[in-house]
């Protein structure tokens, strides 16, 4: 499916729960957030379809997000039947990863290809701090058995940030030497519970090249990369540069996302939505087209306020 402005749109995150068991500060209010009545969620059957019809466009690359997923019942199940999609050539999950050494295993039984795992901080006292309520111990622990379950690479994400985690930049770097993960390090944006902090909150990705000057860049990898890929010299992993503000890659956008409770937004930092919630399943192919044929050509974080965007990362999905 291309767009109208050349990109091939192939990728599609699909939410499957606003809700999750942290309160990460730039992420969601420290009070959380009013739960959704169920009939506003999208159910399974609803999701599936969604996929199907997404792929009969050209959809080959499948995330699932939240909030946090796996605090959604059944998600095995949903990952299995999703997964059985013919056509459907990688399937992922973004995790905060509290919950992996429960579900890690089935999740690879289930047929997931790969995990995303959102960690900001390697020290304990930081961790709760930003989350509010996690405890590191469980993260670590399940990135391991996410490796012993044959999850490979697995993905660490990283949202840098001035004054709270860039003085632990090497640390999340030497995680690749001897392991194969690979740490992706991401700019704050200003979105959210974010728009509002601190002007020196928002740093760029240069400051991990200027920490870790040893780092080698890598070849591109073409279509739909966001990142700028490095590595140490011979580490087994691999360090990525995601830029949204210094260096945006909207040239290379191939995705669009449907909420946990139904709207398609073509571009994250934009509020233009489509419902796809309570639509016939004949209804969906066509409302796909619009939203990818309504892709803005590029985003204006830096030209423009995000007061724009009204929804919190945890009710768009990572």
């Amino acid at each position: 499916m291309i767009d109208n402005y050349g990109r091939k749109i192939n990728y599609l995150r699909v939410s499957v729960t606003d809700l999750c068991n942290l309160r990460c500060a730039y992420c969601m209010p420290a009070e959380g957030i009013r739960k959704k009545d169920h009939c506003d969620i999208l159910n399974f059957e609803e999701i599936e379809n969604i996929v199907r019809a997404a792929v009969l466009l050209g959809i080959d690359k499948v995330r699932i997000t939240g909030g946090e997923p796996l605090v959604r019942n059944g998600i095995v199940q949903l990952v299995e039947s999703i997964a059985r999609i013919k056509g459907l050539k990688d399937l992922s999950i973004t995790t905060n990863g509290i919950f992996l050494k429960k579900y890690a295993r089935d999740l690879k039984r289930a047929g997931l290809h790969r995990v995303n795992i959102s960690l900001d901080s390697l020290d304990k006292t930081k961790y709760k701090k930003i989350t509010h309520c996690g405890e590191l111990d469980d993260v670590l622990e399940g990135i391991i058995i996410a490796e012993e379950a044959g999850f490979s690479p697995v993905k660490i994400n990283v949202v840098l940030m001035g004054g709270y985690n860039d003085d632990e930049i090497e640390d999340f770097v030497s995680l690749t030497l001897k392991r194969d993960i690979e740490v992706r390090f991401i700019e704050l944006m200003p979105l959210g519970e974010a728009k509002n902090w601190p002007l020196g909150s928002f740093i760029s990705n240069d400051t991990v090249l200027s920490k870790v000057p040893k780092l080698v860049p890598l070849p591109f990898m073409g279509h739909g990369t966001v990142a700028r890929m490095y590595k140490l010299p011979n580490a087994r992993g691999r360090i990525g540069l995601i830029s949204p503000l210094s260096c945006h890659f909207c040239n290379y956008c191939n995705r669009v996302r449907v909420t946990s409770d139904g709207k398609l937004k073509p571009c994250l930092h934009s509020d233009q939505e489509i419902d796809l919630k309570n639509v016939h399943p004949d209804e969906l192919k066509r409302l796909l087209y619009q939203g990818i044929r309504a892709k803005p050509t590029k985003h204006r974080l830096n030209t423009q306020p995000c007061s724009m965007v009204k929804r919190n990362m945890n009710e768009i999905g990572g």
